[in-house]
């Protein structure tokens, strides 16, 4: 099958299986052939507004069916997404605006950004305008996310790869003609990418305005869902669940839980390889930037606990030292990766530079180590490290120790000031019942040595981790010393 252009696939699925649901969300339902023209219409409204080939239009739509239009109708005229929250604050989403210079923002009140084009989330293009196919067009970048970055000044990241797939390409493991649930936020990468490859495969897709999860668990019965992309804040709080109610539902058609975007403690993965088996868990580990990525099956877990894979075929990696060397088997260092096809070659930046050590190797931030078969394990950020006492202390480990006692939703492990120790542990907990100290700090002097035990605890009033199960220890850290 030759490669196609973003634009053309749904005429080509259209054609294949016109009368077959393409999207599914909240009850409402449109086939390929629905889809299909009704993007070829909202393109033409597009191009009466300004967007030419080659520009970005900035989405800022709640998960829906109209996120994956306005995508379309984009990419059908040879321009490019640029994805974002529709919860941003206006001032935000003009510095993103700024960064990225789009031709037109979807989701924004009209006028909202000056002489920048806005249409609002409930636009409707004009129903004279033909729904017929459109002259083809080819998008020269397929994606732009966006990114916060360290400083908290946004970079737009755009990918260097065409706006064009062959459609019956195996990717990540998604079949052909199956079904995919999408419990994340589309302006998030993960689900904005997976869901886009696994819809231009002919796959029916089942969009979930916000996740929950026994809502999680009833979609993915109805719909017989074949391949799903959680967090594992998700999967923590489907665990959560009562056993009775996590276990009355048919999961017999699921055939692969794909994980990635933050690290899944050892234990929830080891419950969900006996729950739904080892075959069906896997986790991707790499950055937007897509310089490099690791896969690992539930099967190959088993045998290098605790990792996140091996890299893939298009990449390589390897540990560095704070001396600039490169570091052997299982010593601990900073996480460094290139594409074969060379540095730069995956993304390129807008607001921001990328940083690079000699030959082209780039770093997204991780520590960990590779052992002697090449499977790599991540230790914690550098950024979110602490240095307590001359002790290095990596908050995911400390988390994920806490989020294993009963009640616990998430964590946030953060070092505050001390005058005695440079730096004192403080855990926020978010515990919905609530939970009592004492309780929880033996829970934890069962699995952490004395010292990476926090000395301080705090009941969080809201949800720590946003949809896409990120976490900003950073912020949480700087509210805390304005207090």
């Amino acid at each position: 099958m030759p490669v196609l252009p973003l634009g053309r696939i749904p005429a080509y699925w259209a054609a294949q299986q016109g009368d077959k649901p393409a999207i599914t969300h909240e009850g409402r339902m449109v086939t390929w052939s629905e889809f299909d023209r009704a993007t070829n219409r909202l393109a033409r409204a597009y191009e009466a507004l300004g967007v030419k080939e080659g520009d970005l239009v900035t989405i800022g739509l709640p998960n829906g069916i109209g996120f994956y239009e306005s995508c379309f109708a984009t990419w059908k005229l040879g321009a490019t997404p640029q994805p974002i929250s529709a919860r941003l604050p206006l001032a935000e989403r003009e510095m993103i605006v700024e960064v990225a210079a789009p031709s037109l923002v979807v989701g924004a009140a009209p006028g909202a950004h000056g002489a920048v084009k806005c249409i609002g989330e409930d636009f409707v293009p004009d129903a004279s305008l033909s729904d017929a196919e459109l002259p083809e067009k080819t998008s020269r970048y397929w994606k732009a996310p966006t990114s916060g970055g360290s400083t908290g000044r946004p970079k737009i990241i755009v990918s260097n790869d065409v706006g064009a797939f062959d459609p019956l390409e195996p990717r990540y493991q998604q079949e052909i003609g199956r079904s995919q649930l999408v419990p994340g936020p589309l302006y998030h990468n993960g689900p904005f990418a997976f869901s886009m490859t696994g819809f231009t495969r002919g796959n029916h897709i089942i969009i979930m305005t916000r996740f929950d999860a026994e809502e999680t668990l009833k979609l993915l019965e109805k719909h017989r869902v074949d391949w799903v992309m959680l967090v594992p804040t998700m999967m923590h709080r489907i665990w959560n669940l009562p056993e009775e109610v996590r276990n009355k539902y048919d999961l017999s058609a699921l055939r692969i839980v794909l994980h990635l975007a933050a690290p899944c403690p050892a234990w929830l993965k080891e419950k969900w390889i006996e729950w739904l088996g080892a075959p069906r868990i896997h986790e991707l580990y790499g950055g937007t930037e897509a310089q490099g990525a690791t896969w690992i099956s539930g099967d190959e877990w088993l045998a290098h606990r605790g990792s996140v894979g091996r890299p893939l075929e298009h990449c390589e990696m390897k540990i560095v030292g704070e001396d600039g060397t490169t570091l052997g088997p299982r010593e601990t260092g900073e996480v460094y990766m290139r594409p074969f096809a060379g540095p730069g070659t995956s993304y390129h930046y807008l607001g921001a530079t990328s940083k690079q050590i000699d030959g082209g190797w780039e770093s997204i931030g991780d520590i960990g180590f590779m052992d002697e078969d090449g499977y790599l394990y991540l230790a914690d950020r550098h950024t979110d490290m602490i240095l307590a006492g001359g002790a290095n202390i990596y908050p995911a480990e400390v988390e994920a120790a806490i989020d294993a006692f009963p009640g616990v939703r998430s964590s946030a492990v953060i070092g505050l000031p001390d005058d005695d120790m440079g730096n004192t542990i403080h855990a926020l907990v978010d515990a919905p019942e609530g939970f009592e100290e004492v309780a929880l700090r033996a829970h934890l002097a069962t699995r952490l040595v004395r010292y990476k035990i926090p000395k301080s605890f705090e009941l969080a009033l809201e949800p720590l981790r946003d949809d896409a199960g990120k976490l900003r220890r950073s912020a949480l850290r700087a509210e805390r010393l304005k207090k």
